[in-house]
């Protein structure tokens, strides 16, 4: 063996070796058991980040030891392709989508490659591809037969401008992210996905996710958002339909609101010019429950009132209200300033009356003090009957008067929404529908399917190129013959994300997938992915299962046995303030010059700003590129890293001083693999026992994808066996620790195995382990006098009372402590302890 490992050479030789052999190629015919390991596939932007490289390393390392395991692994690898950035480069750049697209995903698979990780590139798929998304088409169609998929009018954010809909991310302070001008909400026709059909079995399954993270099933929970409560209608001036979860603050409200597209305030509005114009003025604001909560609390005060359905002489104002959404409940609700805070803000700015009902511990003034509500647990004041009762209990007992009554009911309903799937947008699956002025909305006919993307398209004009086009969207509708038009509108590119996995395990010609393989492969035993994605991606995918189930398509509901979701890669920033406009200037770490005093730019010498600790952003520059470091330290370097330290589950800061120590133990690992003798005679049990326990230890580790532990121990063992004698069972320690890392720096694993006389070590098996070795047979005695260590005796584990108090009494060490006193007493502790007492 050379004296150095060269990863310059050694990775991209067994890149090739592993690509011409197909080592990482899943074999759907064998009778292996199988494991299926998935990192959430990546949007192709033109460059993977760190933060890639940490995801997929952890599951590479899962793969690989499945495979030396025995398993048959699937581990494959796509795009998630279509989306808007494709088109903003468009408009900016003057590219089409496609080749934008398709040019970044060659870039993001080479670099990938150079970090060579064990994928089955043999079932790549990009999601902009008919032959993926012609599919997903098809699974639209038969949703849409069953039911699951339905048409209506909803609001959207519409920018004037673009002339397109924005997603709710893409409004800023009220207006449109790249044009600037003010968002108006429209009503328009939008597809929907009924997920909600699926709410109460969504949220059951949570149940048998066991090995799913609690705060992602909570996120789900709470989303989902199931709820009871009671729908009940106000009367007086006109009638107001709400629903409450919290009827038990009732004789709390003060006023009640309605949403400006409710018809109350559109009937008001088309009589009245105030209320026209405040209707507009909310038309401004978002679309979802999360952003108005946050935005400015507006309210007009219709002069209406209704009576309270608990007292008739109790009138409340109706007003009309920002934060109140016509596709949230009724599109009205009664507020009870005191004990909610989107009410309590409201209240105040139109100085309405904040009563208490539910005591803050003592504190059952019916006067509210102070801005924010009281939103906590407590008995139930000031409200007549049910003063004294707890929340529940008077929940409950609001809802039975008004059942008896007969002026409400008591109903559970969901927070959760159908899923608008409706895009605007070039750069997406084209909806598979047809409108004719005389059979209505037509579904294509699966034998016209893929309804595939125009590439003649052009981005200099605002809006959706499909709707300009001028021949596309004209076709003969294929029930009557007639002059139609296509659907111009696009799936959410969360509907490519919801059955890819299912489509990486069976890739037929002729369907989505063949239910057989599915069953074989399904549900992916462990995915890989951030937390971020614990609602939207994760529901939806479980939502789009689940529907497939239910059609008949597939037999498994839920998609995913296991999930992880690991931390993100941290660095800390660097900035200087532009004194033209006191704004802060970001610069890269490799402009950078950093000391232990702090930091300078290399280009002037001039001392920067050290900032926080982040995760690693473009805007902050706080990026390091892999193929940097891969080419300066080699992708085991790199890999490793990912791996030591931190818990996989939390943030790894990023330092060059770790990864150079990384690169210091690559070459530590290769001199001691240059060791290795095959003839070496001799047996040392230390190092047998150590090896298998090692073993043993990292293989659970890398189960429970504790990989920082199992970095740990592999240092622990390779010091153990450095300082070790030559010894046959030094030689089988060093292979041993050639096969733990196999998983982990492949490349330097390959090059020693080669150089020891095997063939691929992805090819090999997981190391034995000796259970009679897992146990130790010797243990260490702490000998004490007077409650005081004096020394330790290395003996026979199991050894007798008797034995270990006359080897207590032997030790020199123990006899100086002694200084002649009489032994009083002795207390022998088996396995563990002599203490002398005298």
């Amino acid at each position: 063996m050379s004296e150095r490992f060269d990863s310059s050479v050694a990775d991209g030789k067994w890149q090739r070796v592993w690509d011409e052999k197909q080592s990482f190629r899943a074999d759907d015919k064998s009778a292996k058991p199988r494991s299926y390991v998935l990192e959430m596939f990546p949007y192709p932007s033109g460059r993977i980040h760190i933060g890639h490289v940490r995801n997929y390393t952890m599951g590479d390392v899962l793969a690989r030891y499945k495979k030396m395991q025995g398993f048959e692994v699937l581990h494959p690898m796509g795009w998630d392709a279509f989306g808007m950035p494709a088109e903003n480069a468009a408009m900016e750049k003057g590219v089409h989508p496609g080749g934008w697209t398709r040019d970044n995903i060659a870039n993001m698979k080479a670099q990938l490659k150079r970090l060579g990780f064990a994928l089955d590139w043999s079932r790549e798929i990009a999601t902009c591809e008919p032959e993926y998304y012609g599919q997903e088409q098809s699974l639209f169609l038969d949703l849409y037969a069953a039911g699951l998929v339905y048409r209506k009018e909803s609001t959207v954010n519409w920018d004037p401008v673009d002339n397109t809909v924005l997603a709710n991310e893409q409004v800023i302070d009220g207006r449109g992210w790249r044009s600037g001008a003010l968002v108006e909400k429209r009503k328009l026709n939008q597809w929907f996905l009924k997920i909600t059909d699926f709410a109460d079995e969504l949220l059951e399954g949570l149940n048998g996710l066991e090995h799913w993270p609690d705060k992602v099933k909570l996120m789900q929970e709470n989303w989902i958002g199931k709820s009871q409560g009671l729908q009940f209608t106000f009367k007086g001036d006109v009638e107001v339909e709400v629903y409450s979860t919290r009827p038990d603050t009732l004789f709390g409200a003060s006023f009640v609101a309605i949403a400006a597209d409710h018809p109350i305030a559109q009937k008001l509005a088309a009589e009245r010019a105030e209320v026209a114009d405040f209707v507009a003025l909310c038309k401004q604001g978002g679309t979802t429950a999360a952003e108005l909560e946050t935005a400015e609390k507006l309210g007009f005060d219709t002069g209406l009132r209704v009576a309270h359905p608990l007292d008739a002489q109790w009138q409340l104002p109706v007003y009309i209200a920002n934060f109140v959404l016509m596709d949230y409940g009724t599109g009205a609700v009664f507020g009870c300033p005191a004990h909610d805070q989107r009410d309590i803000d409201f209240a105040r700015k139109y100085g309405l009356p904040v009563t208490r009902v539910v005591a803050d511990g003592e504190n059952a003034d019916p006067v509210f003090e102070g801005n924010e509500a009281y939103t906590g647990p407590g008995v139930i004041v000031n409200s007549r009957f049910l003063n004294g009762m707890d929340v529940d209990a008077a929940k409950a007992a609001v809802i039975a008067k008004a059942q008896a009554e007969g002026w409400g009911e008591g109903k559970t309903v969901w927070r959760l929404r159908d899923w608008g799937v409706s895009r605007q947008r070039y750069w997406g699956t084209p909806i598979p529908f047809i409108h004719c002025e005389v059979c209505g909305v037509v579904p294509v006919p699966k034998k016209h399917l893929p309804v595939t993307l125009p590439e003649d398209v052009t981005f200099d004009v605002p809006g959706n190129p499909l709707d300009r086009h001028p021949t596309w969207k004209h076709v003969d509708c294929p029930q009557c013959g007639h002059a139609a038009r296509r659907e111009t509108d696009t799936l959410d590119t969360f509907v490519d994300s919801s059955w890819y996995f299912l489509r990486f395990a069976s890739q037929p010609d002729d369907a989505p997938f063949d239910p057989a393989e599915i069953a074989r492969w399904l549900p992916v035993g462990q995915y890989i992915g951030g937390i971020e994605h614990a609602i939207l991606h994760l529901l939806y995918a479980r939502f789009w299962t689940r529907a497939l189930a239910r059609i008949g398509k597939i037999d498994v509901k839920e998609p995913f046995a296991s999930l992880f979701t690991q931390g993100m890669v941290t660095h800390e920033t660097y900035s200087r303030i532009d004194p033209s406009n006191g704004q802060p200037v970001w610069y890269a770490p490799g402009d950078i010059i950093r000391t232990g005093e702090g930091a300078t730019l290399k280009a002037d010498g001039q001392p920067v700003e050290i900032g926080r600790v982040i995760k690693m952003s473009k805007s902050k520059k706080n990026v390091v590129d892999p193929d940097e470091i891969v080419a300066t330290y080699g992708a085991d370097a790199i890999r490793w890293f990912m791996l030591s330290d931190s818990p996989p589950e939390r943030d790894l800061p990023w330092s060059e001083a770790g990864i150079e120590g990384c690169a210091r133990f690559v070459q530590r690992l290769w001199r001691l693999f240059g060791q290795y003798d095959a003839a070496a005679s001799g047996e040392d049990k230390a190092v047998d026992r150590k090896t298998h326990q090692t073993v043993h230890a990292v293989a659970a580790d890398i189960e429970a994808l504790s990989f920082n532990k199992a970095v740990a121990r592999i240092y622990e063992l390779t010091g153990v066996v450095e300082k070790a004698a030559p010894s046959a069972s030094r030689s089988a320690a060093i292979r041993a620790i050639l096969l733990l890392i196999a998983p982990m720096m492949p490349h330097l694993a390959e090059e020693a195995w080669e150089a020891i006389g095997d063939d691929l070590i992805a090819d090999a098996a997981w190391p034995a382990v000796d259970p009679a070795l897992l146990v130790d047979d010797e243990v260490t005695i702490a000998v004490q006098v007077k409650g005081k260590l004096r020394d330790t005796l290395t003996v026979a584990k199991g050894t007798a009372k008797e034995e270990l108090e006359a080897l207590a009494l032997a030790s020199e060490k123990v006899q100086r402590a002694l200084e002649g006193a009489a032994v009083k007493k002795v207390i022998v502790v088996p396995d563990r302890l002599v203490n002398l007492v005298v």
